[in-house]
């Protein structure tokens, strides 16, 4: 590397420093350039990078582009060289007309960082204009008695060109009367005077034409003449003279067309034709002669276009008074035009990004644009500002140029655009203002996880329900948009070891739709609970998640199912009872038990099928059996109930159970009478106690007899024990048995023959015939019974 090249690097690395640093950075260099007015479009200018020390993979990067004062686009950028080529043909009498040097100021503009560099360029005249006259006939009366010496001042050429290239020399055809001679004004021109060599003679030669012509400098030099007619008058000694040497005045420049400027005077002592005067312009450009006009009689001057004080502030307008004898008198009138304030500002929006990302950070550079106003002083003066309730900040960068940044962090789900209106004001009375909306759109990122519409959710299933069936939904939402705002459900893992989610439930990942995979049992699971998760789609993935409880509804899907006396198949529980038991007596209790909840296990008890109807009863709630009267002789000893379980679901399930119970006689057990047995078995104790005197002097005959048939028998058992017969062991029994079991309805005046095989090991009931008969009822009190 050059050390050029390396002091280049090094600035421009200074460079970006500060732009990072303060937002934009000025070169405070500014570089020339020049350029021939005609130059052909395309042609090479300068070249950005070498000047400035650039890289040229800088300019496309960084967005680098040529901005001029006037916004017209004079040169044009190549991104791949970095050459400034020519955009248009440029005329420079078209750019700067009479001012020199004509310099056109621009920027070289970088967006990313910002940084301007100052530049100008310098637009060079070529001879391609001819000088021309404005007249091409010039009337010049000269008195025959003005002396030898005497000048008279020409209208000077008019030559778009400037410098060399403008006029340089007037000459004037041979003649024996005049000579030329050139005189300098103020502003740096040539105009010609003739000046008088001889006196001229009248009746000799009463009028001359003489031919000026007006040289330019150039190389080679164009030409131009006009025809000067000399009228040769009659002696007049008296010159016109006006009022003030220098007229001042000043117009607004918002002055309509015909308004008087002013009005000069000139006065001339001389009588008849040589003292009537004739106002004019002499020696003026062609912007006053379109703009003003003078009344040749009356001196007034008025307007003839509209005034602009942004193109030309003042005017300086050269006046003669000739009067009738060609004699003149000269003044100025200095019109200074004043400015009102009829330009309202100007907004130029260089650049703008939109969508800017919410996450951008502060200071982030939105929009480049430049103000101005072609006004002067206070009307040209500019306050520049944007709304107060947005997150946005005007920052003036160089020369008129502002750039809007934010001033905070942006929120799309608070706002997604933004509507910013600049608003330039001058200072001016009254005061004018141009406003520019642009509108920035903010984009969105993934900074807002999914939310729930609810915590948790409870969902009621009913059991042995159908496979795949939709048991509830969850919902969530986010705030982002698009793929950031899309969300996917999903099942998470539970931490119940026991609990096999997966095959339970699925969740439709788009919708949120819960369904159940298998039919559900309330009876095995009542209720579980597990987690469902809702991610978005953005870039990282965010997420949250909500519980979900599954609530079984239960079915009545179970049948009662009876524990005691339990229904197995094997030899049937028989139930004692002895026969002295009172009405309400317990006989016994059903239990069961229903697998459903609630009324489905709501179990109630009714007794179908008895037996003996009217003597048993089943209260309805707990299942006990008892008895509804007191028992008599006429009973059969065997009963078989038939008891009907069921529940209180829709529709109810039932089950029946069977017992069998056994009356007995003489066997002492323990029973609970029901309450409201107790009045009855008041009244009974009377009846009890003849019944007891009856039963016990009948029961005494009987017991004798017994005795004494069981002794014959024993008897005869022991004889026939030795022949191999069966033998009645010793002892007595007792004359009442009870009945352990048995499903028949014998009755009650039954006894057993009991016959102990001797060494067997095995029993034998005999069935005998009954040897008391029944006893009739002894009233009829004691057969009746409560019913429950």
């Amino acid at each position: 590397m050059e050390p050029g090249e390396g002091n280049a690097q090094q600035i421009r690395q200074v460079l970006l420093f500060f732009v990072f640093l303060g937002g934009s950075l000025v070169c405070s260099e500014t570089w020339s350039y020049s350029v021939a007015e005609e130059t052909e479009i395309g042609s090479f200018i300068g070249n950005v990078v070498k000047d400035m020390g650039l890289g040229v993979e800088d300019l496309a990067v960084r967005g680098a582009r040529v901005i001029f004062d006037d916004y017209k686009p004079y040169l044009q950028l190549d991104m791949e060289t970095g050459n400034l080529l020519l955009n248009e043909q440029l005329d420079r009498e078209a750019l700067c007309d009479f001012t020199e040097p004509c310099i056109l100021y621009f920027q070289v503009l970088f967006e990313n960082p910002l940084q301007f560099f100052r530049a100008k360029l310098s637009v060079t005249d070529i001879n391609d204009h001819t000088p021309t006259f404005l007249d091409k006939h010039i009337l010049l009366k000269v008195s025959e008695g003005t002396t030898p010496g005497t000048s008279f001042q020409m209208d000077s050429a008019q030559d778009l060109d400037v410098g060399k290239n403008g006029v340089q020399n007037y000459t004037i055809s041979p003649n024996p009367h005049f000579h030329l001679k050139l005189q300098d004004t103020d502003e740096g021109r040539k105009y010609p005077e003739l000046v008088l060599d001889q006196s001229l003679d009248r009746e000799k030669e009463p009028e001359l034409s003489l031919t000026l012509t007006a040289l330019d400098g150039g190389s080679p030099p164009r030409s131009g003449t006009t025809l000067i007619r000399v009228v040769v008058l009659d002696i007049n000694d008296n010159a016109p003279k006006f009022e003030r040497p220098v007229y001042e005045v000043q117009v607004p420049e918002n002055s309509p067309v015909d308004s008087l400027v002013i009005k000069v005077s000139a006065t001339d002592l001389d009588a008849g034709i040589n003292g009537e005067l004739l106002y004019s312009f002499f020696h003026v450009s062609r912007d006053v002669r379109e703009t003003f006009e003078i009344h040749p009689i009356s001196g007034e001057v008025h307007l003839k276009a509209l005034l602009d004080f942004e193109i030309i502030q003042s005017y300086a307008i050269s006046i003669q008074a000739i009067d009738g004898g060609s004699l003149s008198g000269k003044s100025a009138i200095l019109v200074r035009v004043v400015d009102v304030n009829d330009n309202p500002p100007e907004i130029v929006v260089t650049s703008i990004t939109s969508p800017i990302p919410e996450n951008s950070s502060p200071e982030m550079v939105v929009a480049v644009f430049s103000v101005r106003d072609q006004d002067s002083g206070n009307n040209g003066k500019m306050v520049c500002s944007i709304q107060d309730n947005h997150p946005f900040l005007l920052k003036p960068t160089f020369k008129n140029f502002y750039t809007l940044i934010t001033e905070s962090a942006l929120d799309r789900e608070a706002r997604a655009e933004y509507n910013i209106t600049i608003t330039v004001t001058d200072l001016g009375t009254p005061r004018l203002k141009t406003e520019h909306s642009i509108t920035v759109q903010v984009s969105d990122v993934n900074d807002n996880a999914p939310a729930f519409t609810q915590s948790s959710y409870t969902l009621f299933v009913r059991e042995n329900n159908s496979p795949a069936l939709h048991i509830g939904s969850v919902s969530a939402t986010d705030r982002d948009s698009g793929t950031n705002a899309q969300v996917t459900y999903s099942l998470l893992p539970t931490h119940d070891p026991h609990l096999a989610l997966a095959s339970l439930v699925s969740i439709n990942a788009d919708s949120g739709h819960l369904f159940a995979l298998r039919s559900l049992d309330y009876e095995a699971l009542r209720a579980f609970e597990f987690r469902v998760g809702a991610a978005d789609r953005g870039s990282p993935a965010l997420s949250s998640d909500a519980l979900v409880r599954v609530v079984l509804v239960d079915d009545n899907d179970n049948a009662p199912f009876v524990l005691y006396p339990l229904q197995n198949g094997s030899a049937p529980c028989t139930e004692l009872l002895p026969r002295q038991a009172e009405a309400g007596s317990l006989v016994t209790k059903v239990v069961a038990v229903d697998g459903d909840s609630g009324q489905n296990a709501w179990l109630s008890y009714q007794l179908l099928k008895a037996t003996e109807p009217g003597l048993f009863g089943v209260w309805a709630h707990n299942g006990e059996v008892r008895t509804a009267r007191l028992l008599s002789e006429r009973d059969a000893a065997r009963h078989r109930l038939l008891v009907l379980v069921k529940d209180n679901g829709e529709p109810p399930l039932s089950a029946t159970v069977t017992l069998h119970v056994l009356l007995v006689d003489g066997f002492s057990q323990p029973y609970l009478p029901l309450p409201e047995a107790a009045p009855e078995r008041a009244q009974a104790d009377s009846l009890t106690v003849y019944l007891v005197i009856a039963l016990a002097s009948v029961t005494s005959l009987f017991l004798f007899s017994v005795l004494l048939l069981v002794a014959v028998r024993l008897c005869r058992r022991r004889r026939a024990a030795s022949e191999g017969r069966c033998s009645v062991p010793g002892g007595r029994f007792p004359g009442h048995l009870v009945d352990v079991s048995g499903t028949g309805t014998l009755s009650q005046s039954y006894q057993y023959e009991v016959c102990l095989m001797g060494g067997s090991g095995t029993s034998e009931f005999k069935f005998l015939k009954p040897i008391i008969p029944s006893l009739p009822p002894l009233s009829a009190e004691i057969e009746k019974a409560s019913p429950f």
